[in-house]
């Protein structure tokens, strides 16, 4: 609920201000410790990374109701959303976007956590399992470009709006594919933030559709096997069908006025 949301961002905000938040059955404040407001900065941006990797990658559509209250943090406590893109780019490089090369040396444990897998004593974990994550992650960021919280001070700009959405797709698409994952999150991000794209940038982003059904669905392809072609092929449709009806459809769960009055 709407009311609900803004109960959290309340207490957030309060803490991050220096004043005293009750929880758990106590009195918090930032200033108990001269070096409190830098560790709840540090700490909250990094649960909103985890919000991305665990929740948002199985219930899509919570990646608003959680970037809304990121967003308004950020436009206030500017320290809190540069940590929280260090812990994003950490967890998952792609969102930078960036394909880490193994470096001379480098173990290949070491490489994969730099990929963005989770090793736990020599375990890499399922590629399906590292796919939902990066997916999280991806469909929070791009929730978080296109949204403001309700209640602030709409005079300044947007604290990393879409104009950051806008360059990480023309980043994207100047890197060489990789099989499974550039197909992937190339679509979790056109589904989550394309409708808020075209209503900015109009032509120009109906041109790097085209340019991604012409050009670089094919360059995906090529180095895509028979067994990964599950998103690709979602990903050719959806470009398909946008092109075709000429309009991007507005993303599952979005936060309309009317969620505001719950």
């Amino acid at each position: 609920a709407g009311s609900k949301l803004r109960e959290v961002f309340d207490k957030i905000n309060n803490l991050l201000s220096g004043k005293p938040v009750q929880t758990e059955g106590q009195t918090v404040s930032v200033t108990q410790h001269p070096q409190g407001l830098e560790f709840v900065c540090y700490k909250l941006a990094e649960k909103f990374v985890k919000h991305g990797e665990g929740e948002v990658s199985f219930h899509h559509d919570s990646a608003f109701p959680i970037a809304v209250v990121l967003s308004g943090i950020w436009e206030l406590h500017p320290r809190v959303g540069d940590i929280f893109l260090a812990h994003l780019h950490r967890k998952c490089p792609y969102a930078v976007p960036f394909y880490p090369a193994r470096k001379e040396g480098t173990s290949m444990e070491e490489y994969q956590r730099m990929l963005g897998y989770e090793v736990h004593d020599s375990k890499v974990e399922e590629q399906d399992h590292f796919l939902k994550r990066m997916s999280g992650m991806i469909r929070l960021y791009a929730a978080i470009i296109q949204l403001r919280w309700p209640y602030g001070n709409k005079q300044g700009a947007h604290p990393h709006g879409l104009s950051y959405g806008w360059r990480w797709l023309a980043q994207m698409l100047n890197l060489e594919p990789l099989a499974d994952v550039t197909a992937m999150l190339l679509l979790d991000f056109l589904e989550v933030c394309g409708s808020a794209l075209v209503k900015q940038y109009g032509i120009q982003f109906w041109k790097t559709m085209f340019f991604i059904q012409k050009s670089y669905i094919p360059r995906i392809e090529a180095v895509t096997s028979s067994g990964q072609m599950g998103c690709l092929s979602r990903l050719k449709s959806f470009v398909q069908k946008c092109l075709q009806e000429k309009e991007i459809p507005s993303p599952k769960g979005i936060l309309t006025p009317s969620f505001w009055r719950t």
